[in-house]
């Protein structure tokens, strides 16, 4: 057994730093992310190709219907928040994750011919429908995460996989235009689910809903991920909620509030930048694909950095777990809140110096990747697909009400003095709702995560004690 790590593991364990299975899974995750996040903004780079009065066969929608058909995304996103993370505790994350790229997929092939035939209704109603699937990607991320990434590879292998969203949000930007103007705004939609089918067979062969149930693993690595996770010797079942004792912990409390934060700051940005540029600098980056791109592709690069260095201060010991968890959450909302207000000040047509500002603004919030979004985890790994269900529904409210406040600031669009109160009203979430964590927060595994045994269970695990002691 190895001494001075978070675990004890046997002496033939394989040693962390080896490519194994669990690689393999990480990958394949990093990829649906890629794929789902490509297929939730590509609507918003094909629209524009879709009402381009230049073309044949365009759409005839005016701004209300395009604002309607954007939005209804979110409208089923919501829906399935918190229960995907008790479907993912009841039937595992491979099962959700394996529907939710599918329907993806096969809506995306869709959408061409039912903009055609049914037009703008029908395609609200496919988003809809993709929306309501991808609410169960996040709990079963957390879910497959939980029960495949050992403690000591946690920060690094969690950030691979999460900065796979910015990743395919930068590469729709980028290539939607391309495509469009190559084969017309359908190949957009065939591109992404032809893609996605791809990853949906590849994952039903290759993919495993545990280290357990995986047929390609080795016996040592098996052994290494549930000796770290203290999953040896255990049977995975459905365990009942503690849903009481969920939403009376002060530390649960302070991870929706940061979650909250979050999705106000970053879809502030999300929505309301574009504008901000066009009317106040005068430079419309919605007509530039790799500067719209560019933000998202700073906060993918930065994300491995930051997450390198979360686990090499968790090896050398330099900071507990939560210090270190709270360390990297307020890199990415502190940051960003600094940021914000010097992108505020930026004079019309210093373009480069307001991209810059901007591309930190986003590049930063990576923290956040080995912060609270993996806390869920730290803290109650038996319930974490249902603890970031909880905290994604609250938080996606939020990122509907954040552009409806921003717009209630902004009577002139044109005016930097209210949009710099839009950009006050966000630091200033960032900053409190992340305070609100660092003195709240902890990544202490949490007493409600413990299900009281059975006598018969409970001898089983002494035996099971004396014999890993022996």
């Amino acid at each position: 057994m190895r001494r001075g790590h978070l675990v004890y593991c046997p002496p033939h364990c394989i040693q962390e730093s080896v490519l194994g299975i669990r690689h393999l899974q990480v990958f394949l995750l990093f990829l649906a992310l890629v794929q789902a996040f490509a297929m939730r903004v590509n609507m918003s780079m094909a629209i524009v190709a879709m009402t381009d009065k230049a073309q044949e066969n365009h759409f005839d929608w005016n701004m209300q219907v395009q604002s309607v058909i954007l939005s209804s995304f979110f409208w089923g996103y919501i829906i399935l928040q918190i229960p995907s993370g008790e479907m993912a505790a009841k039937f595992g994350g491979m099962v959700l994750i394996t529907i939710c790229i599918g329907v993806n997929s096969a809506v995306s092939l869709l959408i061409p011919i039912g903009s055609y035939y049914g037009g703008w209704k029908v395609i609200c109603a496919c988003r809809v429908l993709q929306g309501l699937s991808q609410g169960l990607l996040f709990p079963s991320m957390h879910n497959l995460i939980g029960k495949w990434v050992p403690l000591e590879e946690k920060s690094r292998l969690s950030t691979i996989i999460y900065a796979g969203a910015q990743l395919g949000t930068a590469l729709q930007l980028v290539v939607s235009g391309f495509i469009a103007e190559a084969w017309g705004w359908p190949a957009i939609f065939y591109a992404n689910g032809g893609l996605g089918v791809l990853w949906v067979v590849a994952y039903v062969f290759l993919g495993a809903d545990s280290p357990r149930q995986s047929r390609m693993i080795s016996d040592e690595e098996r052994l290494y991920i549930q000796s770290s996770l203290g999953h040896v010797g255990t049977e995975h079942k459905k365990l009942p909620t503690p849903w009481k004792a969920i939403f009376t912990s002060l530390p649960f409390i302070s991870l929706i509030v940061t979650h909250c934060g979050q999705n106000w700051g970053f879809w502030t940005l999300m929505t309301e930048m574009p504008s901000y540029m066009k009317q106040v600098l005068g430079v419309d980056i919605k007509a530039n694909g790799m500067m719209s791109a560019l933000p998202y592709l700073a906060m993918y690069m930065l994300s491995f950095p930051i997450g390198f260095m979360s686990d090499y201060i968790l090896k050398k010991k330099w900071l507990s777990v939560t210090a270190n968890r709270k360390l990297s959450n307020s890199l990415g909302q502190w940051g960003p809140a600094l940021a914000l207000i010097g992108l505020s000040y930026v004079p019309a047509g210093h373009v480069a110096l307001a991209v810059a500002l901007l591309t930190a603004v986003v590049g930063l919030n990576a923290g956040h990747y080995t912060g609270f979004m993996i806390v869920h985890i730290d803290m109650a790994p038996n319930f974490a697909g249902t603890l970031m269900g909880i905290t994604n529904c609250f938080a996606n409210c939020v990122s509907i009400v954040a552009p409806l406040a921003a717009g209630a600031m902004l009577t002139d669009e044109t005016d930097p003095h209210q949009w710099r109160t839009v950009f006050y009203v966000s630091s200033a979430i960032y900053f409190s709702f992340n305070l609100f964590f660092v003195i709240f927060g902890s990544c202490e595994k949490q007493p409600w995560n413990e299900v009281p045994q059975d006598k018969d269970e409970e001898k089983n695990s002494h035996v099971e004690k004396k014999i890993s002691a022996f």
